[in-house]
């Protein structure tokens, strides 16, 4: 996806330009409000076949891929469910488990790496589910944090899925026959969450059936939620010092399909998902549980949603899924 650069979209940026503060110096990003947008034409209810999410924890395997579109570096880093038993320590380039996994892509926020996500993300690849990372060639850590950049990556996550499906079909590919392409959901944190929001509004695909957003605002991407109903799990900290969360809020309203939100009244900006801990546990539980339902179809999966994300006192659960 390329834009050419528009008064609105200079304006879009000075507001992302508060997610810089997802690096280590985080900063408090200005309160703003969102574009008044027409009310979203009703859609129908997903349908998603019912089937059974895998019970059993796997082995986690991870490789990397090295993608490019059109000059732009997209090094996607690969965790997926592997052979062997549970709880050992990720192996690179692990034969994968038996099965057909649904796939989740994955966006950071500025300054970060997929890597710094990996308890998550591994914790989503042993409930049954390839996830695919892409580090983003001008928002991810070492790069120059071009926040109006991020406009492009729905078409960079875009680009890595088709990537990452074809490898299904390729012949001597550890995953060949294990990736289930009709059931994908995106994911991101801050400036990720834009871009998974992105790639429900401006820039559709129509591949995805769930989103997660932790942390995220719909600014520069819109909230015209658009295509078939997609479920959304948002997750934002009451505290959160960078994207207020009365903006993550705001977008998580104007979702028109089933939706959740949980929110983390000590939360910050994200913290929790870099290191493991009570609240992570909390929100791996429920996002893996919704990923579940929404990829796999497991109606029990759902019923068990708001109990791991009402656990003790550390989240509250909108629930409207």
């Amino acid at each position: 996806m390329s834009r050419r650069v528009t008064p609105a979209l200079l304006a879009s940026a000075v507001l992302l330009a508060g997610l810089v503060g997802c690096s280590a110096d985080a900063r408090k990003a200005e309160s703003q409000q969102a574009p008044v947008e027409p009310p979203p034409a009703a859609t129908p209810t997903p349908q998603v076949p019912a089937g059974k999410a895998p019970q059993r924890a796997f082995a986690v395997g991870v490789r990397q891929l090295k993608l490019n579109r059109d000059g732009r570096a997209l090094p996607t880093m690969l965790w997926y469910p592997a052979a062997g038993q549970s709880g050992g320590a990720v192996k690179r380039s692990a034969t994968a488990a038996e099965g057909r996994f649904p796939v989740v892509m994955f966006s950071h926020g500025l300054g970060g790496r997929p890597d710094d996500y990996a308890t998550l993300l591994t914790r989503w690849a042993a409930a049954g589910f390839v996830v695919a990372a892409p580090a983003f060639p001008h928002t991810s850590r070492g790069a120059d944090n071009n926040v109006l950049d991020v406009l492009n990556q729905p078409a960079d996550v875009s680009y890595a899925l088709d990537q990452v499906l074809a490898l299904d079909g390729k012949a001597g590919d550890a995953l060949r026959g294990r990736l289930d392409g009709e059931r994908v959901a995106a994911a991101g944190h801050s400036a990720g969450g834009v871009t998974t929001i992105g790639l429900f509004t401006a820039s559709r695909d129509e591949r995805l059936d769930a989103g997660v957003v932790f942390a995220g605002t719909a600014l520069g991407v819109g909230t015209a939620f658009a295509g078939a109903a997609a479920p959304q799990l948002f997750v934002h900290g009451e505290l959160d010092e960078v994207v207020e969360y009365a903006a993550g809020k705001a977008a998580y309203d104007k979702v028109p399909w089933p939706k959740a939100m949980l929110s983390l009244p000590k939360g910050d900006h994200g913290r929790a998902l870099l290191s493991d801990g009570a609240t992570l546990r909390v929100v791996s539980d429920t996002s893996v549980e919704f990923l579940r339902w929404s990829l796999y179809g497991d109606p029990d999966a759902k019923k068990r949603i708001s109990t791991d994300a009402t656990r003790g006192d550390i989240a509250t659960f909108d629930d409207h899924l």
